[in-house]
C-alpha cells in the first residue's frame, strides 16, 4: 500500500481550464481520511500554486519553483534551495547573450521584464499541457494566473539580484525559436551547480542543482518518516523526472511526454480524464511492486 503521493500540477493534477476537478478532489480527500500523505511539486511559485488548491479545498505540503522552495499546510517555508547572487548574474549574462526572454523567480516573488512575452510563455506552459483547449481560453488563464501569482513587471533584472533581501529560485527562459533555445541551452551547460529541466514545448527552467523536484521531495519523506518506496509520483514532463526517480510507483500521465511514459511502471489517463483520481483509486487497491 502506498503511503504518500505526490502531484505535479499542470498537465497533471490540473485540467485543461486549469482547475482541480472534482473527481480528482474527492480522491485526494478521501486519500488524506486514510493517513496517507499527499503533497503537490510543481514549478510554479508559492502564490501560483496557493490560489488553485485553496479553490479547490485542498491543503497540503507544498513543494515549489521544482524545490526550490518548501512549504507546509500553514504556508511556512521550511526549506530553501536558492541561487547566490553572484551565480545569478551568471546565469541572466549567459541568456542574455542569446538575446532570449527569460522571468526570474525569487522568495519574494516572481519577475519580468517584458509583460506580453509574460503571458505567451505561461500559454506555452497551458497549451502543452492542453493542446485541444481553444487559443482564447488558454491567454485568458494565463492573465488571470499571471495577475494572482503576482508576477511583477521589473525595469532591469540587475536590481533584484544586488537585492541582498531576495533569493533567486529559478530562471523560466521562453523562445518560440527552436534554434535560441538550444543556443541558450548550450550557454547553461557550461555553468555548474544548475540543474536545468523544462515544463513546455518551449522553455527551459533553470534551478540551482539542489533545487529539484525529486530532491526535496526525498528530504521531505525522510522527515516524515516515510518511505520511498511506498511513494506514488504523478507527472507529465521532464521537470517531474527527478521525482519520479524516487517514488516506488511512478505514475504518468496520459499525456506525458514519451520520456515520461518510457520511466515510469504505471500510467494513467490524461489530466483532463481525471488521471489523478483513477491513479489515486488504483493504487490504494494495489501493492508497490
Amino acid at each position: 500500500m502506498i503511503t504518500s503521493i505526490t502531484s505535479d500540477m499542470d498537465g497533471t493534477l490540473l485540467n485543461e481550464h486549469q482547475e482541480v476537478s472534482e473527481a480528482n478532489k474527492k480522491a485526494i480527500l478521501d486519500a488524506q481520511k486514510q493517513g496517507i500523505e499527499f503533497m503537490v511539486a510543481t514549478g510554479r511559485s508559492y502564490e501560483e500554486a496557493r490560489y488553485v488548491l485553496e479553490d479547490a479545498g485542498i491543503s497540503c505540503d507544498i513543494i515549489c519553483v521544482n524545490g526550490a522552495e518548501v512549504r507546509n499546510k500553514d504556508g511556512e517555508i521550511i526549506h530553501q534551495a536558492g541561487i547566490q547572487s553572484a551565480h545569478a548574474k551568471e546565469i541572466a549574462a549567459a541568456l542574455n547573450e542569446t538575446g532570449i526572454y527569460f522571468e526570474v523567480y525569487t522568495d519574494k516573488g516572481t519577475y519580468t521584464e517584458n509583460y506580453e512575452m509574460g503571458i505567451e510563455l505561461i500559454v506555452d506552459i497551458f497549451t502543452t499541457a492542453n493542446p485541444e483547449v481553444t487559443e482564447e481560453e488558454v491567454r485568458q488563464a494565463a492573465r488571470e494566473r499571471f495577475e494572482k501569482g503576482h508576477i511583477n513587471l521589473v525595469e532591469d533584472y540587475e536590481k533584484i539580484f544586488n537585492d541582498e533581501s531576495q533569493l533567486v529560485y529559478k530562471f523560466l527562459v521562453f523562445s518560440f525559436d527552436d534554434e535560441q533555445l538550444k543556443a541558450a541551452d548550450e550557454k547553461l551547460k557550461g555553468i555548474g551547480g544548475i540543474a536545468v529541466s523544462s515544463s513546455g514545448k518551449e522553455n527551459l527552467e533553470v534551478n540551482s542543482i539542489d533545487a529539484q523536484k525529486g530532491v526535496a521531495l526525498q528530504k521531505l519523506l525522510k522527515e516524515k518518516g516515510l518511505s520511498a518506496e511506498q511513494a506514488m509520483a504523478m507527472g507529465d514532463n521532464l521537470n517531474d523526472l527527478s521525482m519520479m526517480k524516487v517514488a516506488g510507483r511512478p505514475v504518468a500521465m496520459g499525456n506525458a511526454l514519451d520520456e515520461i511514459k518510457e520511466y515510469c511502471a504505471y500510467q494513467t489517463a490524461l489530466n483532463r480524464e481525471d488521471g489523478v483520481a483513477k491513479a489515486i483509486r488504483e493504487a490504494l487497491q494495489s501493492p508497490v511492486k
